[in-house]
């Protein structure tokens, strides 16, 4: 897989041509199809390079092609390739937002073939990041590339909440080894701790889910219900002051899903119905 490496904290890519929608997937991959799945809220992220208030605003510039932009999306794509070789500085403790604490972030799971997860959100997030932005949307994630450490799940917050973003999704995938578990989920703030969670988030959550269903994905066999899995536990909601929601793909350890996981084909319909739910929910 190729990686793309952006400068900064906060990358925000602005282009001008139009999205072309697709099939759900080539027939070699139909077969796993019945069985797209989700990924495990569990997993939270570490340390920025730079202080989230100059990630925040430094921009790059609108190609003078480009369509107005008038909507912003925070990208939050899950863990970092740099996580497990700097396990005492995600370890630490960070608020929850419910007045305990998380640990800064995790290393993520991976699929049994040794795909990690870090590698596959960053590789949706940018086929994500690349479409949206070309239908002039503003773009910014809360991680610049694969290879560094963090940032904690308490600034990839504060990065979205700072750029008063229309709508965050965070991008994960599970790693639960029970019997047959597959299918994705979509994780919201509940109970809620703002009025934002509680109606526009929760609008978001259940606009991903509804596209997620429409693209012919399986909710998850294993947690949640009918592919939405309210959570209390999830630093990066509970501390949303934006609307946000956080989207477990699919089950790296079942083998249907990783067959979508680690193939680009894969990757790039996930992509498209993460935007096919953010773009309902834009309006």
């Amino acid at each position: 897989m190729t990686r793309c490496r952006h400068s900064g904290l906060v990358d925000e890519v602005w282009h001008g041509v139009e999205v072309r929608s697709r099939s759900f997937l080539p027939a070699c991959l139909l077969a796993a199809t019945a069985l797209l799945a989700g990924c495990a809220s569990t997993t939270e992220d570490a340390t920025p390079a730079t202080s989230t208030a100059a990630a925040v605003s430094s921009e790059s510039a609108v190609p003078p092609t480009s369509p107005a932009v008038h909507r912003t999306v925070v990208l939050d794509p899950g863990h970092n390739g740099g996580n497990a070789a700097h396990l005492a500085q995600i370890n630490a403790p960070v608020p929850d937002g419910r007045g305990g604490t998380k640990t800064c972030n995790t290393t993520g799971t991976t699929a049994a073939s040794g795909y990690p997860e870090h590698e596959f959100t960053w590789d949706v997030t940018v086929r994500v990041r690349d479409l949206l932005a070309a239908s002039g949307v503003r773009v910014i994630l809360t991680r610049s590339d694969d290879t560094g450490v963090g940032p904690c799940v308490d600034e990839r917050a504060a990065i979205a909440n700072q750029s008063d973003a229309d709508a965050v999704v965070s991008i994960h995938a599970d790693g639960n080894t029970g019997a047959d578990a597959h299918g994705f989920h979509i994780a919201y703030a509940d109970p809620p701790l703002n009025p934002v969670q509680a109606e526009a988030g929760t609008r978001l959550a259940t606009a991903l889910r509804d596209a997620m269903v429409a693209g012919g994905a399986v909710p998850s066999t294993y947690v949640g219900s009918a592919g939405l899995n309210p959570r209390a536990d999830l630093a990066g909601l509970n501390l949303a002051e934006r609307p946000s929601a956080l989207v477990e793909c699919g089950n790296m350890r079942s083998a249907a899903d990783a067959a979508l996981i680690e193939t680009a084909e894969g990757r790039a319909r996930y992509a498209e119905l993460i935007i096919a739910g953010i773009r309902a929910f834009l309006g």
